[in-house]
């Protein structure tokens, strides 16, 4: 089942999500919804919170931006072919790598995209969808996704990142959002 996506401005993306246990209610359902949601609005990644549930849930597809590939950009990051996974109860153990820039964009936050530092590499403990426990180091386009993702159980948005000038530029676009006030090619809720 597709879900709306949550807007900018909903109290729930600025909570930390709560970690969960193997006997949470229909998590099953609930994973393949959020695929079937991230693959339906375009997304390569999907966090809990984004569908309105506080819990430390994401899914990533990185595959699919190597699969989508120009052929000038073919061999350009390091973690081709990219991963489809679902990460559970994730914490960072270590970030490495220089900080480099990519132009992000978030399913909450439709019609804006922004360069955004971020760490080459990130190292995590986490859980999958069978509460098997891991530790993995990921890089390249893979760990931005994952690092983009990982802040919506954390509380945060790419827009924390923004220079504080850009950020008073983008407050109008963003208040529309938080009003309904923006067209996305998906169905979103917006805050109250």
């Amino acid at each position: 089942m597709i879900l709306p996506i949550v807007a900018y401005g909903a109290e729930i993306l600025r909570s930390k999500g709560k970690e969960i246990t193997p006997d949470y209610p229909n998590l099953s359902k609930l994973i393949a919804d959020m695929w079937e949601t991230m693959y339906a609005s375009s997304g390569v990644g999907l966090a809990a919170p984004q569908i309105n549930k506080d819990i430390r849930l994401f899914v990533v597809d990185s595959a699919q931006i190597f699969e989508n590939q120009e052929e000038d950009e073919k061999g350009k990051y390091p973690d081709e072919p990219g991963i489809k996974q679902v990460f559970i109860n994730a914490r960072i153990k270590e970030l490495n790598g220089e900080e480099w820039a990519y132009n992000e964009g978030c399913l909450s936050i439709p019609r804006i995209r922004e360069d955004i530092m971020r760490n080459e590499t990130v190292t995590l403990s986490y859980v999958d969808e069978n509460f098997v426990p891991h530790e993995r180091t990921f890089n390249g386009i893979t760990a931005r996704i994952i690092l983009h993702e990982y802040d919506h159980i954390e509380g945060k948005l790419f827009i924390d990142y923004l220079k504080p000038l850009k950020k008073r530029m983008l407050r109008g676009k963003l208040d529309d959002i938080s009003k309904g006030k923006v067209r996305a090619d998906y169905k979103m809720i917006f805050p109250k």
